[in-house]
């Protein structure tokens, strides 16, 4: 019999709250024995039951295998690991051994390793590692003039460029050819970030050289992008022949997330392709970027065409590469570094691109805890290991700041931090000007955070040492994850009261409607609990919002008044005479009329502010101004505000499809799971459990019957699951073949053959009439069952990704879209032997969806240039364009119609959802705008019947919205309590009897 586990001491201290947790977890999987955990983990039972004992922290490695052997969240469990790990370490930092971990102390002021921060051309003695690319980006650049360095965040690009090329192009010089190479002193090297103006930054560098100032070559450069050359051969006039000038541009990604200006970002790219390619050329340009913004790069043609033999890929150190960046710069120091920890280091940070600044930062820390001259796997361990040091650094930096200074420290590292958007969150270099509270105590904060090394302070800017501290530092994490819509709102503000500031403080750049009032949340408790801390130009800009709306109010009010008495008078003329008083009549009505519409909109835009913070209130208030004046404002936000939120992912919901018969609604999304909705009630949607769990999902489809879902993903496959029993689906067959991501899968109206479209540029036709086994890729000896999906026909054609195939109402068309910006129609009468009929071209950007009418006679098209284009294809041969709908301020996504074929709806990345009435596809017309997804929209569908639609989006959310005002009005009166209250009513409807909308809700 197993001996029972040791009960943990008494307390309540952050380890003994974790060895609890992870008992339960144990228990909660049915209590296996530390003998069975040791089966299925590999890792000893005094490990394993050491990890639950509470007195020491167990590793992350046995921690995630403990968990995974439990079946928990490993997501989780890795985040609350980092907390721990923190608050242990913040705990710990005022113990005995404080003083060896701050070597200053100790009289070491120059450490061999740089921490968070990049090396710097002045630090290229202590660069090791990086030999073998830098030598490969010198003789790239001595054979070519344009050069980019993409890696991920972490990688190393920085360093690699600053302390490993820059020092060596102003040693050895840049070759002319393959066998001359420069004097020393013939070229000039110049390092610059574009930050959020990158043609002044250039500019600014360039003008020291010119020794002119940088007002006219920004005003020049701005012109023509093409001044850069000739302001470059400028520069060396009257210097020998073969000198030229090294543009070296680092984070060059800040061009994407810090520049707000397209021009201006299209006039730098242009800029530095022009001075590259130019005959004459006497400049040659460097590259460093992300490689999460190469897809960024490519929207450029001219960089598309730069970058075709240009590009240098840093991925993840070797082995011997790892040991030279651990042991070199120690010994450079007079320092040894203790076999175990090399062996340690390099087997935890091999294969990783990103982790060369968490082992910077640890071997720092471990430099710092030395003993004597020795780098020990103990004083490693003390630093909380690659993942726990920067984080241990970071609280035991946070945990020293008095509460006021916490709260301020919060706002500057949020400041800090640049949002992402489909990409990962970055740093945000930024003046000390936006820092203006609290000076003394700003000024204090950053020196303190400067000296932890989780700042870099330059002149008067300020950013984030490494983006390494965003993702590892779950204090920082939690944060941004905390109120990314307010982070984003008072992003901003910050960038239009700079707009304010430098249009002379211009009343007409001030906030109004819409964009005053959630900006003024930004400080209401209520809404953001933590409150957003404005500098003084914010503030001032915010109170002279507010000052101009109040001024307006006013205005409003005598101008009502003066209406009030125009009507009184025209009232006493309507007795005098019939004919005045007739003219009286349609006048009052007429003023009446522009009275309630210009009410109704003011309350439709206060509701819409207030519909997350008080949706009763706000549904109320839209269903009186749609009452009151149904203008277009009303209708699109009573159909926004009446919708049903399906929540349960954990990622963003990238595909949604509804069963012929309206029963079931399946949701997939990129945590790699679909969940089955009953749809029977729409008011009251019950969800099944999900299931599938593969990679990244794509897509979803239906078969014509509703028994068989089809789902797409990024693990290059389709599956085909069994819903008949929506509780408890059963996989059938996974379908392979393609050599890349399944983005999208769609089946024929008779339900016996199923369309893929793939990321490896084809579409591929199954036979899936009665799916029971995998389909192989090619005939083999073992053929399938008779009732297996087999391969039809592989359709070959589009040049890049294909993302959306659709079959028309008869099954004899099938539409495709992809990434070379057409539309394929093909004859699959014979599916065997399909036939490209026509090839649609119109699209200026990625095709990103496609759909037919239900009559077979229209084709749509979604695309990246933010239209959606309709085509007539009775001559499938020959289609016809039809009016391009436009009104999308960023990628349309996905398109359907409903099926009638009189409404067509397609979904946005600019998060909102439009309708249009395609009664007459020659003339369609708006008929709603559905906003209310917090981030970019992903897929949209009809339900049968077209009463409803549904949307999915990067809020990890799907919702069902109403398409007709009418049902929405019964929807939202059956669904909305209580009614709006007298003194509500008072203030938002002055003058007005009053009237709740909904009959039978008490008003109190």
């Amino acid at each position: 019999m197993a001996r029972g586990e040791r009960p943990l001491d008494a307390g309540d201290g952050p380890l003994l709250g974790f060895a609890a947790d992870l008992r339960r977890l144990r228990q909660g999987a049915g209590g296996p024995t530390y003998r069975v955990l040791s089966q299925r983990t590999h890792y000893s039972i005094a490990t394993l039951s050491s990890a639950a004992a509470g007195r020491n922290l167990p590793t992350l490695a046995v921690t995630l295998a403990y968990v995974r052997a439990c079946d928990g969240d490993v997501a989780e469990w890795e985040r609350t690991w980092h907390t721990v790990a923190a608050r242990l370490a913040a705990a710990d930092d005022t113990g005995p051994d404080r003083d060896a971990e701050r070597s200053d102390a100790r009289g070491d002021a120059n450490p061999p390793y740089a921490g968070l921060a990049a090396f710097q051309p002045e630090d290229a003695d202590r660069f090791f590692g990086r030999e073998r690319l830098t030598e490969e980006m010198l003789d790239r650049l001595s054979r070519q003039r344009f050069v980019a360095v993409f890696g991920a965040s972490g990688s190393g690009k920085s360093s690699l460029l600053r302390a490993g090329l820059l020092p060596r192009l102003r040693v050895d010089g840049v070759p002319r050819d393959g066998t001359t190479r420069h004097e020393p002193g013939e070229r000039t090297v110049v390092l610059l970030t574009p930050g959020p103006h990158p043609l002044e930054e250039c500019a600014i560098r360039l003008s020291v050289l010119a020794r002119t100032a940088p007002g006219q070559v920004h005003t020049d450069l701005l012109a023509d992008p093409r001044n850069l050359h000739r302001f470059v051969r400028q520069i060396l006039t009257g210097r020998p022949e073969g000198a030229e000038i090294v543009l070296v541009i680092d984070q060059f990604e800040e061009t994407f997330t810090l520049c707000r200006s397209p021009e201006e970002r299209t006039g730098f790219i242009a800029a530095l392709i022009a001075a590259v390619r130019a005959p004459n050329s006497r400049c040659r340009v460097v590259l460093g970027t992300r490689a999460d913004f190469y897809a960024h790069c490519t929207r450029h043609a001219d960089m598309v065409e730069a970058l075709t033999d240009a590009q240098i890929m840093i991925g993840p150190m070797t082995g011997e590469e790892l040991r030279r960046a651990v042991v070199r710069p120690a010994v450079r120091a007079g320092c040894t570094v203790e076999g175990a920890l090399v062996a340690t280091l390099v087997t935890q940070a091999h294969d990783r691109p990103g982790v060369l600044p968490l082992l910077s930062h640890a071997l720092l820390e471990t430099w710092r805890r030395r003993r004597g001259n020795a780098l020990t796997l103990a004083g490693f361990q003390a630093t909380g290991g690659m993942e726990g040091a920067l984080a241990r650094t970071a609280e035991t930096f946070y945990a020293s700041l008095t509460p006021r200074q916490q709260r301020i420290a919060r706002q500057i590292f949020l400041r800090l931090t640049a949002l992402g958007e489909g990409t990962q969150d970055t740093k945000r270099r930024l003046p000390r000007g936006e820092l203006d509270q609290q000076v003394a105590e700003v000024d204090t904060i950053l020196e303190r955070a400067a000296k932890a090394r989780l700042l870099t302070l330059d002149r008067d800017q300020v950013e984030i040492a490494h983006e390494a501290l965003i993702r590892c530092w779950p204090r920082l994490h939690g944060w941004l994850a905390e109120d990314r819509e307010g982070l984003r709102t008072q992003r901003r503000l910050t960038e239009a009261a700079e707009v304010w500031e430098s249009l002379g403080r211009d009343p007409g750049a001030l906030y109004r409607g819409v964009s005053l009032a959630t900006a003024r949340d930004l400080t209401d408790p209520g809404s953001h609990p933590h409150g957003a801390v404005l500098t003084a130009r914010e503030r001032e800009f915010l109170d002279a919002g507010l000052a101009a709306e109040h001024a307006e109010t006013l205005r409003d009010r005598s101008r009502t008044r003066r209406l009030r008495h125009l009507i009184a008078l025209l009232a006493v003329l309507a007795l005098a005479a019939t004919f005045a008083a007739g003219f009286a009549l349609r006048a009052q009505q007429q003023i009446t009329r522009q009275r309630d519409t210009i009410l109704s909109r003011n309350v439709t835009a206060e509701a819409l502010v207030l519909r997350h913070a008080r949706p009763a209130l706000a549904t109320q208030l839209l269903l009186a101004a749609y009452r009151l004046a149904p203008t277009p404002d009303a209708r699109d936000g009573l159909l926004s505000t009446v919708n049903t939120p399906l929540t349960g992912h954990t990622d963003i919901v990238t595909a949604v499809s509804y069963s012929r018969d309206g029963r079931l609604l399946a949701v997939g999304a990129a945590d790699g799971t679909v969940r089955l909705w009953n749809m029977t009630d729409p008011r009251r949607p019950a969800g099944f459990r999900a299931f599938d769990r593969s990679d990244r999902l794509a897509s979803v489809s239906f078969s014509p019957d509703g028994r068989t879902l089809a789902t797409g993903g990024y693990d290059h496959k389709a599956r085909l699951w069994d819903v008949s029993d929506p509780a408890r689906p059963v996989l059938r067959a996974t379908l392979s073949g393609h050599t890349d991501a399944v983005f999208s899968v769609a089946f024929g109206p008779d339900g016996r053959t199923l369309a893929t479209g793939s990321y490896d540029h084809t579409v591929r036709l199954w036979n899936v009439a009665g799916p029971t086994a995998p389909t192989p890729t090619a005939p083999t000896p073992t053929a399938p069952t008779p009732t297996a999906p087999t391969p039809l026909a592989t359709l070959t054609g589009h040049t890049d990704n294909v993302k959306a195939v659709a079959f028309s109402g008869d099954g004899r068309l099938l539409a495709s879209g992809g990434d070379d910006r057409t539309v394929r129609l093909w004859d699959i009468r014979r599916p065997r032997r399909p036939v490209v009929l026509s090839v649609l071209r119109g699209h200026r950007d990625y095709v990103t969806s496609v759909a037919f009418s239900p009559d077979g006679r229209t084709l749509v098209s979604g695309s990246d240039d933010r239209t959606v284009r309709l085509w007539n294809i009775t001559e499938r041969r020959r289609p016809a364009a039809l009016p391009v709908l436009a009104g999308h301020s960023d990628v349309v996504i996905s398109v359907a119609f409903s099926g009638d074929g009189r409404l067509l709806a397609s979904g946005s990345y600019d998060r909102s959802a439009r309708l249009w009435d395609t009664g007459d596809v020659r003339h369609p017309a708006l008929r709603a705008v559905l906003t209310g997804h917090n981030a970019a929209i992903n897929a949209v569908t009809f339900a049968p019947g077209g009463r409803n639609v549904v949307t999915g989006g990067d809020d990890r959310t799907a919702r069902l919205w109403q398409t007709d005002p009418g049902r929405a009005v019964t929807e939202a009166c059956a669904t909305s309590a209580p009614a709006i209250r007298r003194s509500q009513w008072a203030r938002y409807f002055p003058g007005l009897d009053y009237r709740p909308p909904c009959e039978g809700v008490s008003s109190k």
